[in-house]
């Protein structure tokens, strides 16, 4: 089991122009975008980094959205681990509709972490 690669969900503004800034002037690349009827979501990517752009305009409410997403090979034996050191799984493994398998913890500061494995 290990962890391959752990990306940054950034909250912005205007995920448009977010997309912009990181694709046109970082060089990043769009891997993918969701959201219905407004695209509000995305992924860039750049060699082996990937940002996970999120549109949020609730400056000082509550954004229970992840703060990180830690891909990793072997979820069930990362699960294993965490729960037998007492870690409280909040969203146990489950498949998403965009072909992950993942789980969710919660630290002691409320910040959500997904870690997540393809299908």
């Amino acid at each position: 089991m290990s962890m391959d690669a752990i990306s940054p969900m950034i909250r912005v503004s205007d995920y448009q122009r977010a997309k912009a800034f990181y694709v046109d002037q970082l060089g990043f690349s769009c891997a993918t975008q969701a959201g219905d009827p407004i695209v509000g979501f995305g992924i860039v990517e750049r060699e082996n980094v990937r940002i996970l752009l999120h549109a949020w305009d609730g400056a000082g409410e509550a954004w229970d959205n992840w703060r990180a997403y830690i891909t990793v090979t072997d979820m069930d034996a990362l699960a294993g681990e965490l729960t037998g050191r007492g870690v409280a799984l909040s969203k146990a493994p489950y498949v998403t509709d965009y072909g992950m398998r993942e789980f969710e913890v919660i630290d002691p500061d409320g910040n959500v972490l997904c870690f997540g494995a393809e299908t």
